[in-house]
């Protein structure tokens, strides 16, 4: 779990407060210290959910952070965990777009053939929150921009309107990837469903609404 100390910064802030209202803040502007220990479970916990792995979570919460700092002058009234939301998902969301560049920019039919299957290590589980292992495969092979939204609507409770900002799209985009990311969760956990929920849903399809 990352900490203050792996962002090496405790010197305290002194960006202005948001608002003239906010004169006290001046005398008791959060450390830099204090700023990270108080969300970086949040922002580990959407990181882990989202990126499937310790590793890669605890680069994300970094990186969520760094971005953080560097524009914490720039930030305007509001929701303080929205922006974090905000800035774990897009930097989540970047960092996918970027690999899937490389990997198909980069990648010839030779070197298809010698790529490692596809899986996560042994660290898989995030035992602060035992989190699901079978939960998270199931994440995992969602899109990631499904990914984004079922995560953070049904993981993380945001509203439709706040994922809709938060990923900076209409909000009927917010209501099919949802739809469509919850619709492949259940085929991806339809072997842990009652054996005749199951036999009825492949008797039932759903009927997708029009878009």
């Amino acid at each position: 779990m990352p900490t203050s100390s792996t962002f090496g910064a405790s010197a305290p802030l002194t960006a202005a407060p948001a608002s003239c209202a906010d004169v006290d803040a001046v005398h008791a502007a959060p450390s830099w210290e204090e700023i990270v220990e108080t969300h970086s479970a949040r922002v580990y916990r959407l990181a882990y959910r989202l990126t499937g792995n310790p590793h890669d979570a605890e680069d994300l919460t970094h990186d969520t952070f760094v971005r953080v700092f560097r524009y914490l002058d720039s930030y305007r009234p509001g929701t303080f965990e929205g922006w974090l939301h905000r800035i774990t998902t897009n930097l989540f969301l970047d960092r996918m777009r970027r690999k899937q560049r490389i990997r198909f920019d980069a990648l010839s039919e030779e070197s298809a053939a010698r790529l490692p299957a596809h899986g996560g290590g042994p660290e898989q589980a995030w035992d602060q929150h035992h989190f699901d292992d079978d939960v998270q495969r199931a994440l995992e092979s969602l899109a990631p921009d499904f990914r984004a939204a079922v995560v953070l609507c049904d993981i993380e409770g945001l509203s439709y309107e706040e994922i809709a900002d938060v990923l900076g799209i209409k909000l009927g985009t917010v209501r099919s990837r949802i739809h469509r990311g919850r619709a492949r969760l259940r085929e991806e956990l339809a072997h842990r469903a009652p054996k005749a929920e199951r036999s009825r849903a492949t008797r039932m399809p759903e009927v997708q609404p029009a878009l």
